[in-house]
């Protein structure tokens, strides 16, 4: 039998962007225990949440699983996207294969372009962190005198990366334009090092 916290997964997982009392009934126990569990799942980066607005009246707020909730259910988008970059890499060159990856990135990038407002370095590193968290990224950065470091601690291209290591251009290339800022990376969790880790060249411009 399922526990209580892997049924509320099943439901957001069924009905994304659920609310306590949908979750409530749908699951058959009291909106305080929904979020009691609510709570720790948020905790575990399963679960997050936002304000909807619906109808008149105040926001309300409503539920849905992260990358890393989705994960956690069996899928075989990896077999899937592993099959097709296999097949682009054998119909295009190598030089192409990167460009367009670089070109994903750039256009993401784009999306989550920083206002004028968030004008220094450290305010637009901590405004890449909250919206790159939206794609399933989790960054950390760290100023150590003059230099600045950016951790992606997860990626959600880590799976698919593992044989693809082309994909890798993504991140680097989303942090140096989110920064605007060229970033050097300096781990790689395909050397064996934990995460990966770029260093950020503050004296030019991306």
């Amino acid at each position: 039998m399922k526990s209580t916290r892997d049924r509320i997964l099943q439901t957001l997982l069924n009905h994304p962007r659920a609310t306590i009392a949908e979750m409530a009934e749908a699951v058959g126990i009291n909106a305080i225990s929904v979020r009691h569990h609510l709570t720790s799942l948020e905790a575990d980066g399963l679960v997050t949440a936002e304000e909807e607005r619906h109808g008149v009246g105040r926001p309300r707020l409503v539920y849905f699983l992260t990358a890393k909730g989705n994960e956690i259910f069996p899928t075989n988008y990896l077999g899937l996207t592993n099959r097709l970059l296999d097949q682009l890499k054998e119909t295009i060159p190598a030089n192409i294969v990167n460009k367009l990856f670089e070109d994903i990135a750039i256009d993401l990038a784009k999306k989550y372009a920083p206002q004028d407002s968030i004008s220094t370095l450290e305010s637009r590193l901590e405004y890449t962190r909250q919206v790159l968290s939206e794609e399933g990224f989790t960054l950390e950065w760290e100023r150590q005198g003059d230099q600045y470091t950016v951790h992606a601690v997860t990626c959600p291209y880590h799976y698919i990366s593992q044989a693809h290591p082309e994909v890798c251009a993504i991140d680097r290339t989303l942090i140096s334009k989110i920064l605007a800022v060229p970033a050097e990376q300096i781990q790689c969790t395909h050397e064996g090092d934990n995460h990966c880790v770029f260093c950020l060249n503050t004296s030019s411009e991306a």
